[in-house]
């Protein structure tokens, strides 16, 4: 990533704090002044939102140190330790609705002020909608795993939303006041979901998963198309670690080719692929031709 680009992930992870600490604050008067146990999970899951925003803030700002000598490799997989703490914030958030909606199904009531909460939760939800497309789509330009995970949060925080408003209206249509703690159980399952996705994803990175089929094509194809000179290219591996990804393959060539004109190949390939992975880390062992290929191979395209 770029020092701009890690100025921008900053910067949105410290306005991430003062925002959900608003929406936190909306959605809880909206509880306040209706009952709604619906509202309240809404409301609760938006606690999550506070912890977690001020969790990324922290753990970006690591991930960002330099290489050190005790981190050689650089401090990048820190994001993904949010990210799965993150996770497990949403699950615990999705019990404690359980746990608060359960008591209200023997004993269900109407809202007080309903027009006035559902109000105040709908610019709440709002707020959310535009932030978390924000996050999301910085998270993924900028490959920051918390950054990401902070807007699929906030995400599945506006379906809840939407989803708590179209139960309420139909209690109040109804005049069923059971469809208030039933919708939280709902809203608590949504909640389940989207924390183990979050968790899911995290994991991937923190167990050294390869990229994306689409980003390894790219890569082959940017290593086929500037190995010229060299008999071929195998053993190719990828993994993500934060924001940086890690790229290595052994390159064969000609046996009584110069130690010169082997690093004149590598950089050109390095080059190449840092054009279609930005900021990419690439390590290349140089073999002598007779060498077994093995793992991925990459047909090299040929000079004219």
């Amino acid at each position: 990533m770029s020092d701009d680009g890690d100025l921008t992930v900053r910067k949105l992870a410290m306005w991430g704090i003062p925002l959900s600490l608003g929406v936190m604050g909306l959605k809880m008067a909206a509880w306040w002044v209706t009952g709604s146990v619906a509202l309240l999970s809404d409301g609760l899951e938006s606690t999550v939102n506070v912890v977690a925003a001020f969790l990324a803030f922290f753990v970006i700002r690591y991930a960002q140190k330099p290489a050190d000598h005790d981190h050689p490799f650089g401090h990048h997989k820190a994001e993904y330790l949010s990210a799965v703490t993150e996770g497990v914030l949403i699950v615990v958030a999705a019990l404690l609705i359980v746990n608060e909606a359960i008591g209200y199904l023997s004993e269900p009531r109407m809202l007080d002020a309903p027009v006035l909460g559902l109000a105040i939760n709908l610019a709440a939800g709002l707020i959310n909608a535009v932030w978390a497309r924000l996050l999301i789509r910085a998270g993924r330009k900028h490959r920051s795993a918390a950054l990401a995970a902070d807007g699929q949060h906030i995400m599945s925080d506006v379906v809840t939303s939407v989803g708590v408003l179209i139960g309420l209206l139909l209690a109040l249509a109804t005049g069923y006041a059971i469809f208030d703690p039933v919708l939280a159980i709902l809203v608590a399952v949504n909640i389940l979901y989207q924390g183990w996705k979050v968790i899911s994803q995290s994991i991937g990175g923190l167990m050294d998963q390869a990229v994306e089929p689409q980003e390894e094509e790219a890569i082959k194809q940017a290593i086929a198309t500037h190995a010229a000179g060299s008999i071929g290219v195998h053993d190719l591996k990828t993994r993500r670690a934060g924001t940086v990804t890690f790229i290595d393959f052994h390159m064969v060539v000609p046996e009584g080719m110069s130690v010169r004109q082997a690093h004149d190949i590598c950089d050109r390939l390095e080059d190449a692929i840092r054009t279609v992975h930005e900021g990419a880390k690439i390590a290349i062992h140089v073999e002598p031709e007779g060498e077994k290929a093995h793992g991925i191979r990459v047909k090299v395209v040929k000079e004219a």
